[in-house]
């Protein structure tokens, strides 16, 4: 490995072994190699109050409860996180995720924008209108979905998560998908795909087949907001709804 590539890789593993220092974790598990190509590592467990611990004293996550109860702690939990410090200082407010909280399906985007920095929604303006149409035309309703983004805050500007964010962020992400244990998992867009699933692959390599995260099926598909710049790709990704959908046993038109 070149220095310099040697020199940023050790400075990701310290700034990453630091985050988890002040999240409380003191012992990392043991990770093995993977034969499958599509597998990808197990969630890992509910963040509690004695692995997530804020800079500030805000609310700490409850153990048990209903999926709804749980949600609701650790949203709490993630209002009062600064440990991406940029992210801390300009947010509006974090976008932890909104939908039914014991979901068949899964929505996961990348970050929130200036839309939804302003609501504390994930998918809202029209990008999020062209997801409700999408929803719609297959026969579900938003509410029907839970919706969540790799980040919970918005990035300057609407750049793309930093690896550093993403892996800050990756905790309250999994203990999102483990309390809703969606059947499905459906990522809109190459960010959302590539930090799930720890993929290099362009997105239109990874569209028309199901990986694996814990026992959901995830689907990768084009982010609506490209949509909105590339209209012609809609039938692609209607496409991959009705190939998820069929999966599902339902038949799309």
């Amino acid at each position: 490995m070149p220095p310099h590539s040697r020199s940023r890789a050790q400075r990701i593993v310290r700034q990453r072994l630091e985050s988890l220092e002040r999240a409380g974790v003191s012992v990392l598990p043991q990770t093995t190699e993977l034969s499958q190509p599509t597998a990808v590592p197990e969630p890992r467990s509910i963040p509690t109050e004695k692995n997530i611990v804020a800079k500030t004293d805000g609310p700490k996550p409850k153990r048990g409860g209903t999926p709804a109860e749980q949600l609701a702690a650790l949203a709490g939990c993630v209002a009062a996180c600064t440990r991406c410090e940029e992210l801390a200082q300009t947010r509006t407010q974090t976008v932890f995720g909104v939908g039914n909280p014991e979901a068949s399906i899964m929505f996961i985007g990348e970050a929130p924008g200036a839309d939804e920095d302003r609501t504390g929604e994930p998918f809202v303006g029209r990008a999020g209108q062209l997801l409700d149409r999408i929803v719609a035309a297959c026969n579900l309703k938003r509410e029907d979905i839970y919706i969540c983004n790799i980040l919970r805050c918005r990035p300057p500007g609407n750049r793309n998560p930093s690896p550093e964010e993403a892996a800050n962020c990756r905790e309250y992400l999994d203990a999102q998908i483990e309390i809703v244990d969606p059947d499905y998992i459906v990522c809109w867009g190459s960010v959302a795909a590539k930090n799930l699933l720890d993929s290099n692959e362009a997105i239109g390599r990874m569209r028309g087949k199901f990986f694996k995260y814990g026992r959901a099926k995830v689907a990768c598909t084009y982010h609506p907001s490209y949509l909105l710049r590339n209209p012609p790709v809609k039938k692609d990704v209607w496409d991959d709804m009705k190939f998820i959908m069929r999966d599902m046993g339902v038949e799309l038109d």
